[in-house]
């Protein structure tokens, strides 16, 4: 019986040996990089580099009784992504934007909280259509919404 016993604990401590090297190895190395990505930040002039403006967008809403004119500032991760962002946000950028304003009402973009989740839904539906790179940040630079 002495033998199974040992030979049931080695089994065990060898699964979960493999289990944390394969843990860390997959998930470890992505919280690495998040890790990294977030402490290294950027001074104004790499900001600049690597940031992209769209300026004074004017659509009416999913009610037609609102107007929101709105700016938008769009931080990549290199400058390669945002010579082709530049490239591309007149014919694929703008439309995008346009199509996710002509979605929204007055009531979901009120507040910090409406325009930051009008931030995500632009972040994630832009870095679906780029070339190359990714867009890290969106920021609203000017927002005004007005009633007809």
């Amino acid at each position: 019986m002495l033998p199974w016993l040992i030979t049931i604990l080695l089994a065990i401590t060898l699964i979960a040996v493999v289990s944390i090297v394969v843990f860390d190895s997959l998930l470890g190395s992505d919280l690495k990089e998040t890790k990294t990505a977030e402490k290294k930040t950027l001074t104004a002039d790499e900001r600049v580099e690597v940031t992209s403006e769209i300026t004074d967008i004017k659509r009416n809403l999913l009610d037609p009784d609102y107007v929101v004119v709105v700016s938008f500032a769009f931080q990549l991760d290199s400058k390669k992504a945002k010579a082709d962002f530049d490239k591309v946000k007149d014919i694929q950028i703008r439309p995008i934007i346009n199509r996710t304003l002509a979605d929204m009402t007055a009531e979901e973009l009120n507040g910090s909280k409406g325009q930051d989740a009008l931030g995500a839904k632009l972040l994630q539906s832009i870095n679906e259509v780029l070339p190359s790179g990714k867009v890290v940040k969106v920021d609203i630079t000017n927002f005004f919404l007005t009633q007809l």
